[in-house]
């Protein structure tokens, strides 16, 4: 889609009425589809998309228009985890969702913040395409079976055989962070002292000893291709990168309903967030990749 494109179906938005059921349920829908597909461009595109058709639409023959627009989305989405399969397998180096700048209103609804953070986010990209669908549409969004099968073209007996799969899944992948926000937020500041100092110790205190180091540079600019596991290798990587780290930004920012950090490498600007465990920084996720870095001054609504 070029630029212009893009410009256009996004101006379509705004000629509809405020209270357009799509308007309305925009940032429900943009929720949806980032969190089925990681990215926000390709959320983006995927509603400019439901738009369109929906505009299309007898109104009279739809009775519940909110139901409707989810449904199309998923539908929406589905075919672009599809087509983005093989990209993905291309990928150099490790993915990482697209972060995004999100108020501390997200964070307050805990399951919405979860359901959003780069770890949950990471986990999911695990999951096959109707997988995550069904996962992100009944444990996020409370959809009910019968609409998530109409969604997806299965069954209510195999969609709710899928939820439990993908539960399972998610139950044994995602990391164990039941910490609140403060805590969160008190480690984070002191691990981005830490990095601002480069001190080898002020590194090995904040972290837990298996403490996993993953990022993405996209092979655009340079980031380690394998996760880095353990603090006796994580803590002189970053010490050693402190010639070329500066801190950003040592107040809280929220990227995807948590305390996050904003930093620069080599004068290019990085995403940082961190998992908390026992009061360490358990895992550490660096998103440099600069296609992913786009929305960073621009605060982004989610909604349930």
């Amino acid at each position: 889609m070029t630029d212009l494109t893009h410009g256009l179906q996004a101006g379509a938005t705004h000629h509809a009425r405020a209270d357009d059921p799509f308007v309305v349920h925009r940032n429900l829908l943009f929720t949806v589809a980032y969190e089925m597909l990681g990215c926000a461009a390709d959320a983006e595109d995927v509603l400019q998309e439901t738009w369109l058709r929906w505009a299309g639409v007898d109104r009279s023959q739809v009775r519940e228009p909110r139901a409707y627009l989810v449904r199309a989305v998923t539908r929406q989405c589905l075919n672009r985890l599809r087509t983005l399969a093989r990209s993905r397998e291309d990928y150099v180096g490790q993915w990482l969702p697209e972060p995004l700048l999100t108020g501390p209103d997200v964070a307050e609804d805990l399951e919405l913040a979860e359901s959003v953070s780069i770890a949950m986010l990471t986990v999911l990209e695990t999951l096959a395409p109707t997988e995550r669908a069904v996962f992100v549409l009944r444990e996020v969004f409370d959809v009910p079976y019968a609409q998530i099968a109409e969604a997806v073209g299965k069954s209510a007996a195999a969609v709710r055989q899928i939820a439990r799969r993908s539960r399972e899944h998610v139950a044994a992948r995602r990391p164990r962070m039941q910490v609140s926000r403060s805590e969160q937020q008190a480690v984070m500041q002191r691990f981005l002292a830490a990095l601002r100092t480069g001190r080898l110790q002020d590194l090995l205190d904040v972290m837990a000893p298996d403490v996993v180091l993953i990022a993405d540079g996209g092979g655009i600019v340079s980031a380690v291709l394998e996760p880095v596991c353990g603090a006796a290798e994580v803590a002189p990587l970053l010490a050693r990168a402190r010639r070329v780290v500066e801190v950003l930004e040592t107040t809280a920012v929220w990227l995807n309903g948590a305390p996050a950090g904003r930093i620069g490498f080599d004068g290019e600007p990085a995403a940082i967030g961190i998992d908390v465990r026992g009061g360490r920084v358990g895992r550490i996720y660096v998103v440099r990749n600069p296609d992913k870095l786009k929305r960073l001054q621009e605060l982004v609504p989610l909604a349930r």
